[in-house]
């Protein structure tokens, strides 16, 4: 209890900027944001919540905190000193009771979003019988609010009795996925996993949604990184107008890494890889997509023709014109690989 008491009195002197220390209703001193606080004793300790000392300058309050009663003791007497003692009250007791009510579904989605510390983490963890496994977050976006109905089919396609499905916004839906080697040996890959579910929302609900998935971690407590990696995934697909509904952390990791560095960096690198003639192909919406097309359907000039209804010489031409003006035959590997650069780089300096 001590260092979850201390990690929360701690996080309430960030907000007040009051230090407070903490003793067990034996006055035992137990913990304080003040690492050279001294043990102080009230000149009395009958006193039914707020205590103000002259004769030490303290004021002392009682608190109960989860199952045991405690007094706190903050600096100063006075009206404020009074009114912050209320307040501290306030936040402690009202944060234990929080824990004690909250649901699974609540108390996960402050632990996606990092509102909790280890210690409430572990805590979830024993109260709902989460073992130490490794999971990942699919965060899937659903444009026509079917949050409701995209919650049940997910949590229908578990694949255990771990996985769960949380509402987070309007539109948003998160999928915590836990690894069972022994039960999800169908799925080569999380995103293979994650077609499946695409596919299973749209013909359960015709509603056609956004995929995208966080990488894995050792467990529960680090379930925050992996959401965050997948928020990531689907702002910058967006960003991009990726094809495809379902997008890997990985799949981004270089845009992310893009985004780190200087804009007047990213200018003098696309400077030395754009020529004058290229721009006219990376301003041009449909050469862009159909160069981004041929990329998504792994160079293959058949199947490319096919999904935008194109006749292969159609297709041939707009190659080779991209070629022409970039100096890029996007046929070849290497070359592909240099034009997804300079579309990142395009679209993160527009």
């Amino acid at each position: 209890m001590d260092s979850e008491l201390s990690i929360l009195i701690n996080s309430i002197k960030e907000k007040t900027g009051i230090d407070i220390t903490i003793y067990a209703e034996s006055m035992k001193y137990l913990v304080s944001t003040d690492p050279k606080a001294q043990a102080v004793l009230p000149s009395s300790r009958d006193f039914e919540t707020v205590f103000a000392d002259a004769a030490c300058n303290r004021t002392f309050f009682k608190i109960k905190y989860k199952n045991a009663r405690l007094i706190g003791m903050i600096d100063g007497v006075g009206e404020t000193e009074k009114n912050y003692a209320f307040l501290i009250m306030n936040l402690i007791e009202s944060s234990s009771n929080r824990e004690l009510q909250l649901s699974q579904s609540e108390y996960l989605k402050m632990i996606l979003l990092g509102e909790c510390n280890r210690p409430q983490v572990q805590k979830y963890m024993r109260k709902f019988n989460v073992p130490q496994m490794e999971c990942y977050v699919l965060v899937i976006s659903d444009k026509e609010s079917k949050s409701e109905e995209i919650i049940n089919i997910l949590n229908n396609f578990a694949t255990n009795s771990l996985d769960i499905a949380v509402a987070m916004e309007e539109g948003v839906a998160v999928f915590l996925k836990f690894i069972d080697e022994a039960g999800d040996n169908e799925y080569q890959s999380a995103a293979e996993y994650a077609g499946f579910l695409q596919q299973s929302i749209y013909e359960e609900t015709g509603t056609r949604v956004s995929i995208a998935v966080g990488g894995k971690v050792p467990s529960v407590a680090e379930a925050n990184t992996s959401f965050q990696q997948a928020m990531t995934t689907l702002r910058v697909s967006t960003a991009m107008n990726s094809k495809g509904e379902v997008h890997t952390f990985k799949e981004f990791l270089l845009v992310k890494m893009l985004e780190d560095i200087p804009k007047f960096k990213l200018n003098e690198y696309l400077e030395i890889l754009l020529d004058s003639d290229a721009k006219s192909v990376f301003s041009d919406p449909e050469m862009i997509n159909t160069a981004e097309e041929f990329l998504e359907n792994t160079l293959n000039a058949s199947e490319t023709s096919k999904k935008l209804y194109l006749h292969r010489n159609t297709l041939t031409y707009r190659l080779d014109k991209i070629e022409r003006s970039t100096g890029l035959n996007i046929r070849r590997f290497s070359d592909a690989m240099t034009f997804r650069l300079i579309t990142y780089l395009y679209k993160l300096l527009k």
